[in-house]
C-alpha cells in the first residue's frame, strides 16, 4: 500500500458523519496525513421530473452551497479539536462521480466514508453512496459503520 497523504472523508452533516470524520482523524494522525473534508450538493437534474420547483433550480443549487459552506466550517470546528490539518470543499453534482472525481484532481490515498446517510425515499433514488464509491473509486476506501 502507498504512503497515505491525503485522506478524504464525505459529510453529509448528520451525528454519523461526526463519528466518522472523528475517525479519520485518527487515521490522519497516525500517518501524519491532511484531511480533506467534503460535502456534495446533490444536482437537482435527477429531481427535474418530481417537482415544480418555486425557484429556478439553479438558484436553489446556488443558495444550497452557499448555506453548505458555512455548515462546514462550524460542522469541522465542532467535530476535529483544530490540531488535524485539514481542506474542505463544497461540489456539486452526481454524489458519486463528485467524490470520484475530486479524488483523482486531489490525489487522495484513502476515502473514509460511512456505510449509513440517506434514509427513506434517498436511499431508494440514489441507492448506497458508500456501496458505489467502493466499486468505482480510483483508490481505496475505508468503509464505517457508525451504529457500532
Amino acid at each position: 500500500m502507498n504512503e497515505i497523504k491525503k485522506i478524504l472523508v464525505p459529510v453529509d452533516f448528520s451525528e454519523n458523519s461526526q463519528k466518522i470524520l472523528r475517525t479519520a482523524a485518527e487515521f490522519a494522525v497516525k500517518f501524519k496525513a491532511e484531511l480533506a473534508v467534503i460535502f456534495v450538493v446533490q444536482s437537482f437534474d435527477d429531481y427535474s421530473g418530481f417537482f415544480v420547483p418555486h425557484m429556478p433550480i439553479i438558484q436553489l443549487e446556488e443558495e444550497m452551497v452557499k448555506s453548505a459552506q458555512e455548515k462546514i466550517k462550524s460542522f469541522v470546528a465542532e467535530t476535529l479539536n483544530g490540531s488535524t490539518p485539514h481542506t474542505t470543499a463544497i461540489l456539486s453534482g452526481d454524489v458519486v462521480e463528485e467524490i470520484n472525481r475530486f479524488a483523482e484532481e486531489q490525489k487522495v490515498d484513502l476515502i473514509v466514508m460511512g456505510t449509513h446517510g440517506y434514509k427513506g425515499l434517498d436511499k431508494i433514488l440514489f441507492g448506497s453512496v458508500a456501496e458505489k464509491i467502493v466499486k468505482t473509486a480510483p483508490c481505496p476506501v475505508l468503509t464505517i459503520n457508525p451504529y457500532r
